[in-house]
């Protein structure tokens, strides 16, 4: 009888005891990486993205540093960097004593009639004036780790506000750098489109000395004629790609279109293709802001 009475009263300890465990830590150790990889570029064979930009086009020149100065994007992802800032330096704060102060000061009126001769002869002013302060003091000790934690995580928020902003940069540069490439590639379709709408015009003007001289038919001169007016229809059809791109640096840029057309009419140097940079995929992927942001974000998350 007494053990039936007894196991009621210890079941909730047991229960408690369990529930009072701490969570169980689950190794995770580092891999364990080779000291050389076999296929790992020499020094001599690696480059920096920032060779395949066209760092000596005037340009990308002017462009860049506008965005950079005046992008919409850019700046909405700085004032993310100021606010996790801000964010950052609360959670510090609140794991510090809280002092406050205080001051008042109260005027009041009297009738000196009401307190008899003594009113009547001056012993009693007519206004009164007090003045009060305090000083208040407090302090949230962090017995737990919870304001140690949420600086922790701010801070990490920093990290992650920082990475994305540095992949805004890099998408808005690259996006730049891409509209530029295509001005200059659809310059050098037009030149080319240009130099062959000349000479199917001066093909038909020799096809139609030698049809008026009887040696050659006419289909000649026809066919000439309709290379050069083909041409002319893609030399059209340039036109609006041209105001495609504009329109497009002017979004990525903030600038009129007057300045990003002023800009691109700058003489270009010759398109060269770069080479691509050489590096490990594991390196390339600890180097994207994306991931960078994506790790800080989770770490802000654990406590």
């Amino acid at each position: 009888m007494r053990r039936r009475l007894l196991l009621p009263a210890v079941l909730p300890l047991a229960l408690a005891a369990c529930v009072m465990q701490p969570a169980p830590e689950i190794a995770t150790p580092a891999p364990d990486l080779p000291p050389a990889f076999f296929f790992r570029p020499e020094g001599s064979m690696q480059a920096e993205l920032a060779a395949l930009l066209p760092q000596s086009d005037p340009a990308w020149q002017m462009l860049s540093q506008a965005a950079i100065a005046q992008g919409p994007s850019l700046a909405e992802a700085l004032a993310r960097i100021d606010t996790a800032r801000a964010g950052a330096r609360r959670a510090g704060a609140e794991r510090l004593p809280n002092i406050g102060a205080g001051a008042d000061v109260t005027r009041n009126r009297i009738n000196p009639a009401q307190f008899g001769e003594a009113g009547q002869q001056g012993f009693i002013p007519r206004e009164q004036t007090s003045y009060g302060a305090n000083i208040t003091a407090g302090w949230d000790l962090d017995i737990f780790g919870r304001l140690k934690a949420q600086e922790r995580a701010a801070l990490a928020r920093i990290d992650a506000a920082s990475a994305q902003a540095q992949g805004v940069r890099l998408a808005l540069l690259a996006e730049i750098a891409a509209s530029i490439t295509d001005w200059r590639t659809l310059d050098a379709r037009a030149a080319a489109i240009e130099a062959d709408a000349r000479a199917a015009r001066q093909l038909a003007g020799l096809a139609k000395v030698r049809e008026d001289a009887g040696i050659a038919p006419g289909f000649d001169r026809v066919r000439a004629d309709a290379t050069a007016s083909s041409a002319a229809t893609r030399l059209a059809a340039l036109d609006s790609e041209r105001a495609r791109l504009i329109g497009r640096l002017v979004t990525l840029t903030g600038q009129d279109a007057a300045s990003v057309r002023a800009a691109l009419a700058s003489p270009a140097p010759a398109l060269a293709a770069a080479p691509a940079p050489a590096a490990l995929p594991s390196d390339l992927l600890a180097n994207r802001p994306d991931v960078a942001a994506a790790a800080a974000n989770l770490a802000s998350t654990i406590r």
